[in-house]
């Protein structure tokens, strides 16, 4: 999605959270879903469950937590697709 920079933010802006009670949600472009968390040390793996242009989908992901209070991941379709990601913290 990196030569698609527009539409991470298509509908809103693109974002990733992640809850202390081992919940959270994403959205970019029309992807809009709620996460499953397990927290090891300085990572996150997920499980996930959404819609994309309001077809059910869901997956896994993991996120890890760089030096500098970045994210960098992976979100991945079940059957389907993978995107990358870095987020900063705000």
């Amino acid at each position: 999605m990196a030569d698609r920079p527009n539409y991470l933010d298509m509908v809103e802006p693109a974002f990733i959270e992640f809850k202390r009670d081992g919940l959270g949600e994403f959205r970019f472009g029309c992807v809009i879903g709620g996460l499953d968390c397990h927290y090891i040390s300085a990572a996150a793996h997920f499980t996930w469950q959404g819609s994309d242009e309001m077809d059910e989908v869901c997956g896994d992901g993991i996120a890890l937590l760089e030096d500098n209070d970045t994210l960098s991941g992976e979100i991945s379709f079940h059957l389907g697709d993978e995107a990358t990601f870095k987020a900063k913290k705000w």
